[in-house]
């Protein structure tokens, strides 16, 4: 990796972390395309930067993080499930899922059920415009959605939006919910990637991740804000079909043999 990859992946990461698209699955597939390897640096590298991108909610919803307690409390209780799972799985997922066909998989899989749930609320309209009023058990079962975003090509975001959908909460609600649940559950992700593996970083490898940092937060910061105005006059519905177009199209590239999955 060079300073122009660490740029390029921060900028995709930047983009895509508040998406419901899966940022660490587009870090993945276009890691691929550049022709990086999935060494434990690079791995780390794409779950580190993500830090970046956290920093820009901190920044944009600093008030709230910081006066907030009842907003705070049920941000906890959205962390416990990831937190245990997290701790539980970490050599399993990445050891085994941070691939491109599992990234592709998922990235189809979650457009569709995207696109199913929209279909859903149709039917069904929300109840809550606000995270203060969202219930406890509400908010423990919103981080059982983002759970599943451990599998790569999920997106963190898109399960914690469509768990928030499917339990009443309105698509702004869910999405800041969404934004905010981030921030402990980056801080510490990124915080026990960092301690499993500094040892194995060079000086070169902090520049690199201090390039990818910047580059990430710039770019999030930009995206939240239009993200959040967007939700409030469309569905997500063309997140659905541009997740499952992106999968498709390195199911093809696979066939093609320009990318490889793993046999």
């Amino acid at each position: 990796m060079n300073f122009l990859d660490a740029i390029v992946l921060g900028v995709v990461e930047g983009l895509t972390e508040f998406l419901p698209v899966s940022s660490t699955g587009h870090l993945i597939l276009v890691s691929t395309l550049l022709g990086l390897k999935q060494t434990e640096f690079q791995k780390t590298f794409e779950v580190v930067i993500q830090l970046g991108s956290i920093l820009a909610v901190v920044f944009l919803f600093y008030r709230r993080l910081f006066t907030d307690i009842e907003l705070w409390k049920r941000i906890i209780v959205a962390f416990i499930p990831t937190g245990v799972l997290g701790f539980l799985l970490y050599k399993v997922i990445k050891g085994y899922l941070f691939n491109p066909f599992v990234v592709a998989t998922m990235l189809i899989l979650g457009g569709i059920v995207f696109i199913l749930v929209e279909w859903w609320l149709k039917r069904y309209p929300p109840k809550y415009s606000d995270e203060d009023q969202i219930p406890y058990w509400k908010a423990f079962a919103i981080g059982l959605f983002q759970s599943l975003a451990m599998i790569p090509g999920t997106s963190r975001s898109g399960a914690t939006i469509i768990g928030g959908l499917l339990l009443g909460l309105n698509r702004k609600t869910a999405a800041e919910f969404s934004f905010l649940l981030a921030v402990p559950t980056m801080f510490v992700a990124t915080g026990y990637d960092i301690f499993k593996h500094h040892s194995e970083f060079t000086f070169g490898n902090w520049e690199l991740l201090a390039v990818g940092f910047i580059s990430a937060f710039i770019s999030a910061y930009v995206v939240v804000k239009w993200f959040l105005d967007f939700i409030k006059r469309h569905t997500f519905i063309p997140f659905g079909i541009y997740r499952i177009a992106v999968g498709l199209l390195f199911f093809l590239l696979a066939g093609l043999g320009f990318i490889r999955f793993p046999q």
